[in-house]
Formats: C-alpha cells, structure tokens, sequence
C-alpha cells in the first residue's frame, strides 16, 4: 500500500474510514480543527436563535454534520480519530490539534477528557479576537487552544522554538465556512517544521490544503461534506504556487 493516490487530494467522506485506509507512518504532519460539538451546549441562544444570538453561524451546525451529539458519544469520537492520526504519523511527527474550551453547566470544559492519555508535548494559545458574551458570570473567551501531540522524535526548524505559546492570529472573516481558521495559522505550523506531507482530517474549506500548497508542501485533506470539499478544490485550485507530484 502506497501513500500516493491520496496526495494532494480533497477527499470527500467520513475521516475515520479515510484514515483506516491510509498507510501506517506515513503523514509527517497533521493539523486540524474538528466540530467542537457547540450544538451540545448549556446555554440556549445558540440553538434558539433569540435575541441575543439573532443569526449565529452553527445554529443549525455544519453542512451533513449536527454538531450535537452526548458528550461521551463526542469524547469517544475524538479520540478514536486522534488515535488513527497517531498511526498516520511518522515517528518524528506531530498532530497540532485546535480545539475550544467552553463553560458547560458553569464549570469550564476543558477538553482533557479527549486527550487524557495522548502524549500532549505543550499547548499553543490561539489569541484570536474578543467575542460576544451574554453571561456576566465569566469574562469573554477570546482565545482556543492547539494542543501539540508529538510522536518521540519531533522537533522544530532551529530557531522556529522563538515563537513562543500565545499566538495572537485574526480570525478569517471572509470564508464562508461557518467556523474557519485563518490560513497565517497552518502556514506558521508548517514554516517551523521539515514536514513535507501534511493531513487535515477535518479540512473544511480547505485552509490546511491551502497553506501547505502555497509553501510547496504535499497535502491531504479529508471532509465529510461535498459542500465544503467543493469549497476547498476552489480555495486550493486559485492558491500558487502549484507543486507537481512526480
């Protein structure tokens, strides 16, 4: 089995399945954003769509994904794919996995449950920008979190380690993907590291894909809705430069 026919390639369909068919140690890295399961939440504007949250982006979650399953029903998920990443990776490989911490029932979720276990090397603060807050028993959340999980051997480019752990990155607000990454995130993932094949399970609108092309890098992107692919082959086929496979 050759990692070949999945190179460079927008892959429409469940991440899991993908995964399973792709080669052991065979990505030199992985970055991805997956649903944050925002549906299943304690507080009610985003799903009711009142006064406070007139027109919110997920109300209705994403394309061919609810965003709303039980929490263990999340966890076990989430864990079954960062276990398939895992095996995807090469032994100096690392997932940069960004996901959103969130008060549940007034108590902060963490997302440890999800990467207990997990050999987590450090987590990166994502400083995005101030959002909106409606309960004034908490401070409004202007950051998410990129947990580094590294195989024994990763390391960065020399002097990449300057960066520090906060990162402060705008949002992308002109994609009209519900919930977006900016491309200045991966692009600094991928400029501090020597991968040369890199995996977004959950691409989306294809921000991963886009940044690895336009710094000559070797992709693989996987979604789960021909929305969103059709979205992505657009973003990649208008990015330069184009890297030929040989």
């Amino acid at each position: 089995m050759t990692i070949i026919p999945y190179l460079n390639r927008i892959i429409c369909g469940d991440c899991l399945a993908v995964m399973r068919d792709i080669p052991d140690a065979s990505v030199d890295l992985i970055i991805t954003s997956p649903p944050y399961n925002l549906r299943n939440t304690s507080g009610h504007g985003i799903l009711d769509g009142s006064r406070r949250w007139k027109n919110p982006p997920l109300r209705h979650g994403y394309s061919h994904h609810d965003d709303c399953m039980s929490h263990e029903e999340y966890v076990a998920w989430q864990r079954e794919c960062l276990s398939e990443m895992l095996r995807l990776l090469k032994d100096d490989g690392a997932i940069f996995y960004n996901h959103k911490w969130r008060v549940q029932n007034g108590l902060l979720q963490d997302r440890a449950d999800i990467v207990d276990g997990f050999p987590v090397r450090q987590i990166i603060i994502w400083q995005r920008a101030g959002g909106v807050n409606f309960n004034n028993r908490f401070f409004v959340p202007t950051y998410e979190v990129i947990y580094v999980i590294a195989k024994p051997d990763f390391s960065l480019l020399p002097k990449a380690n300057g960066a520090g752990d906060v990162w402060k990155i705008s949002q992308d607000r002109n994609n009209k993907h519900p919930a977006p990454f900016p491309v200045e995130l991966p692009e600094r993932i991928i400029r501090s590291t020597r991968a040369e094949i890199i995996l977004d399970p959950f691409i989306g609108s294809g921000t991963t894909a886009v940044a690895a092309k336009s710094l000559k890098r070797q992709y693989i992107g996987i979604e789960l809705s021909p929305d969103y692919c059709a979205m992505a082959e657009a973003r990649v086929q208008n990015t330069q430069p184009f890297l030929d496979i040989a």
